[in-house]
């Protein structure tokens, strides 16, 4: 790995470190390229001072992904991404739906509806669970679908728990027409007001979340499910927050909920030595589980 990816893996001691801990090394440091690509395709958006040099930042990194696909990439992550995309035939198309999905945030700041959301979420998250798809490995063409269903139910938890800070950058992820549904509005979003409909709001965007979770349950085959070990951790570990979220009844107006390290180390290690053979826990289910 080199100190680039190492500088950028270490950042990651997350959700995303304790989901891949446990793969053998060539499909970790695979894993770890993908990932150095995304995370740095986020932070040219998120670290830039201007939409217009962040733009001209991702069509250079466009540019670079070219040329890692062409054999003759720049950089010290395309360099890394170059073999890996060779060995595990990963197509370019995932790559570049991501670019164009954290590409939306430099000019959306609202979406009216659910399946305009959908699109900004699949290409942020569903395209990084196609991109490991390949990685791990898999015989069955609807484990695609899997990773697709997962991806959503990990972008909308993100959004869940990130609400109140979206908000502080006049950002609004939750779908406009589901704020209309309920009663609350963009203003009182924005100013972190605690108004009626909000919390019927979080328990339909909770459950939205879940109905994902499951989608992804029901498209995973037991043919590929222990090479998915991965990515069904990760699954679990967001699933927890989720449900830790609720049962606080949706403090993310003013507070980032997040799972301890004890328990993400707990999920990694029970799915590694024991590859999930049960569909990912309900709230109920996990709530029981320890530690």
């Amino acid at each position: 790995m080199t100190n680039t990816i190492a500088k950028i893996v270490r950042r990651a001691r997350s959700n995303f470190f304790w989901s891949f801990v446990f793969l053998d090394d060539a499909k970790r440091q695979a894993i770890f390229a993908a990932y150095a690509f995304a995370r740095n395709t986020d932070d040219i958006v998120d670290e830039t001072e201007s939409p217009e040099e962040a733009k001209r930042l991702l069509a250079e990194w466009r540019a670079d992904l070219d040329a890692c696909y062409s054999g003759s990439p720049h950089s010290d992550i395309t360099k890394a991404l170059q073999p890996v995309v060779t060995r595990y035939q990963i197509p370019k198309a995932h790559f570049e739906a991501l670019i164009d999905g954290v590409e939306m945030d430099l000019t959306i700041t609202r979406y009216r509806t659910l399946e305009e959301l959908r699109t900004y979420c699949y290409r942020v998250a569903s395209v990084v669970g196609l991109i490991c798809i390949e990685i791990f490995g898999y015989e069955c063409e609807q484990t695609k679908d899997y990773a697709v269903n997962l991806g959503l139910a990990l972008q909308l938890t993100n959004i869940l728990r990130d609400v109140g800070e979206d908000a502080a950058r006049g950002r609004i992820y939750l779908p406009l027409e589901d704020l209309e549904q309920f009663g609350y509005s963009e203003q009182q979003l924005l100013s972190g007001t605690m108004a009626d409909g909000f919390q019927d709001l979080m328990v339909h965007t909770c459950s939205r979340a879940k109905s994902y979770y499951q989608r992804a349950a029901d498209a995973l085959t037991d043919t590929d499910r222990a090479a998915m070990f991965p990515a069904e951790t990760m699954g679990q570990i967001y699933a927890d927050l989720l449900r830790r979220i609720e049962v606080r009844g949706f403090p993310v107006l003013n507070e980032r909920v997040s799972v301890p390290t004890t328990r993400k180390v707990y999920i990694a290690a029970r799915n590694w030595i024991r590859p999930c053979t049960d569909r990912l826990p309900s709230s109920e289910e996990a709530s029981r589980e320890s530690p």
